[in-house]
Formats: structure tokens, sequence, C-alpha cells
């Protein structure tokens, strides 16, 4: 993440910035944001690593590893694709030359830690809540469980997600039901990739949440655990993110403005109880585990 953190200093303060608009106060204020995240990022991996990490409340070590691999493992599948594409456009917009090298520092603190947060998590689970990754998929219902609540909310998910899955799959193969006629030029590599890794990312999380409440359909917790864990996360990151389409900051959505504001609240609204639901489960596993042991 130091490459990326080095960048985001230099650009608030208005340095190398590869555009006359970057160095606006509202671009500075998003360099100066992601900067502090990437110092977040840094401190994590040092909590990861050293024997005071786990003793962090857990809240304060899931919430950004939650957000930060739902918008880096989804990404980072993206890249090979989508890192050549944002050079290529760049270039053709008159970016400096010395903005490709900046985004090749950029892809590459991007790419490391999307491989090494997932992987850095996952020891650091390993350590503090075995319950969480391996064992078997069933266990017994602890006494005052959740069950009958994680089965409603998980449906209620997996019904919205495969909605919004089918939306961004048709507008993905062309369809333009939704978007604003004036504005279909917009829909380039970047829009068409991100429309479909949001459908299969929710189709995977929705696959997720309803074998890790019904506690069928395959045998290890680890996989539905990890589809419903990113999905959720991604589902919820790249709503917020996407609010950037209504500033100046980034570049408009092709979709009708009350479209795009209903994919992107529904999008948030279904990342968060995905995520509440996998809370629900991980608890009462916790509380079943340790009392069979």
């Amino acid at each position: 993440m130091t490459p990326y953190l080095l960048i985001k200093i230099v650009w608030t303060f208005g340095f190398f910035i590869p555009t006359e608009e970057m160095g606006g106060a509202d671009w500075r204020a998003i360099n100066a944001a992601t900067a502090f995240l990437a110092a977040v990022g840094i401190v994590l991996a040092m909590a990861f690593s050293r024997p005071w990490g786990e003793r962090l409340p857990a809240w304060l070590v899931a919430l950004p590893v939650w957000v930060g691999t739902g918008l880096l493992v989804p990404m980072l599948l993206l890249a090979p694709v989508l890192g050549p594409a944002a050079m290529t456009r760049d270039q053709d917009a008159g970016s400096p030359d010395f903005w490709i090298y900046e985004q090749i520092l950029v892809m590459i603190s991007l790419v490391g830690v999307g491989v090494g947060l997932p992987l850095a998590l996952a020891g650091y689970a390993k350590a503090r809540w075995p319950e969480a990754l391996g064992g078997p998929l069933a266990y017994d219902e602890p006494v005052g469980g959740t069950r009958e609540l994680q089965v409603t909310l998980a449906r209620l998910v997996a019904a919205g997600c495969a909605l919004l899955a089918c939306a961004k799959i048709f507008w993905a193969a062309g369809g333009t039901l939704g978007l604003d006629p004036d504005e279909l030029d917009r829909r380039d590599l970047w829009w068409h990739m991100l429309s479909l890794s949001t459908a299969v990312w929710a189709l995977a999380g929705a696959w997720g949440i309803l074998v890790l409440t019904a506690r069928r359909g395959t045998r290890g917790f680890l996989p539905p655990m990890v589809a419903a864990w990113v999905s959720s996360g991604m589902l919820f990151s790249y709503s917020v993110y996407n609010l950037l389409t209504l500033t100046d900051m980034q570049q408009p959505s092709p979709e009708l403005p009350i479209v795009g504001a209903l994919a992107r609240d529904v999008s948030a609204v279904l990342g968060v109880m995905m995520g509440m639901t996998l809370l629900l489960v991980l608890h009462d596993r916790r509380r079943a585990l340790r009392t069979t042991s």
C-alpha cells in the first residue's frame, strides 16, 4: 500500500496531478480520504501480523476489511482488462506521460492489497475466530438461536440479488431499458465489465447466504462464507463509490437518474442485509461449536 499512500499524499497537496480538474478542492478531499484509507490498510497489515492485533475490538478489524475486500477482490479479477483500458482511455483524454507511471504504481498497490488482504484476514481469523473459516456446514442449533430470522433475511436478500443481477446482465448484454438515450455513448468497457461483475457477485452472494442459512447445498462452510462475505462488501462499497457519479469527480452513469439511484440504493441495502445475516450465522455457529467442544 505504500506507493498508493505516497501518491495520494502528493496529489492531496496538488503535485504531479494528471489533469487540472484533479487540482480542485473536491478531488483533493477525495485523495486525502483515500490516503487515510491506505494508512488504515497499513495499520491493519501490522495488526494481522503482531500479537497486539488480536486484542483489537472485532468491529475495528472486520468493518474496514469487509469494505476493503468488497472493493478490491472483484476489481482484482477485472484488473488485467480494466487496467490497460484505463490507461488507454486517459492517454486519449490527453493525460501527461507521468500519469501512466503513477497509474502503474497504483495498480501494483491495489493488486497487491487485493491479494494480500484476504490472505492476511484468513490467517488472522484462523487464530482469533477459527469457527468462521473451517468445519462442516451443518451444526446443532444453539439455545436461543436466530435460524428462522436468518432464513427469512436470506430469502429476501436472495430475491433482491436475483433482480439486481438480471438488470445488470441485461445492461451488460446491450439492453437499453432504464438508460438515458442521450448518454448511451458512455457505456464503455469499464461500465459493461462492472455491470457484469456486479451481477456475478450478487448471484454468488445469494447462493452463499442461502446455503449458510439452509445449511445444505455443500459440505464445507468456507465456500459459501467467502461468497457471502465478498458479495455483501462489494454490493455495499460499490454503491457508495458510485455516489461519485453525482459529482464532477467521475464520469456520469448512463442510467436514468431515478434508475441509477434505485440500483445504487438497492445494492447498498442488500449488502448491509447480507452482512447482518452473515453476522447472525457466525454468532450462532460460534456459540454452537464452542458448546460442543
